[in-house]
């Protein structure tokens, strides 16, 4: 129903940084609550990184530290800041968005179509 569009991916050395970008399709109201998940090949998608409506953060122990979660509201987006990019983040990273279309809506929960971030050593 509602589509969401990632950017922001690529191949980076180890070391370097890259930032996801997450937008919906349609406008939108607000942003509720907002993950990234990530899935590298032979693996179970994990969970990165969450934002709650609170604001409140938490992240995978893996990336603490290096990542960092955030959403814009007003620009009806959702990043994810990499740092200190290692050859074990390599896998295709996933925006999951919790958000409704109009104040007073329900809210829907959708996925983007995934974007691939390579570390090379």
């Amino acid at each position: 129903q509602v589509q969401l569009v990632e950017s922001g991916g690529g191949l980076v050395q180890a070391g370097g940084s890259l930032r996801l970008s997450c937008a919906p399709s349609v406008s939108i109201y607000s942003i509720n609550a907002m993950a990234w998940y990530r899935q590298a090949p032979g693996n179970q998608r994990e969970l990165v990184a969450s934002i709650a409506s609170d604001g409140s953060t938490n992240y995978a122990d893996s990336v603490k530290g290096r990542f960092t979660i955030s959403r814009d509201n007003a620009k009806n987006t959702a990043y994810l800041q990499m740092n200190s990019l290692k050859p074990e983040d390599t896998a295709v990273y996933y925006c999951n968005m919790r958000a409704r279309r109009y104040s007073g809506s329900s809210y829907f929960t959708s996925w983007g179509q995934g974007t691939q971030v390579t570390v090379s050593s």
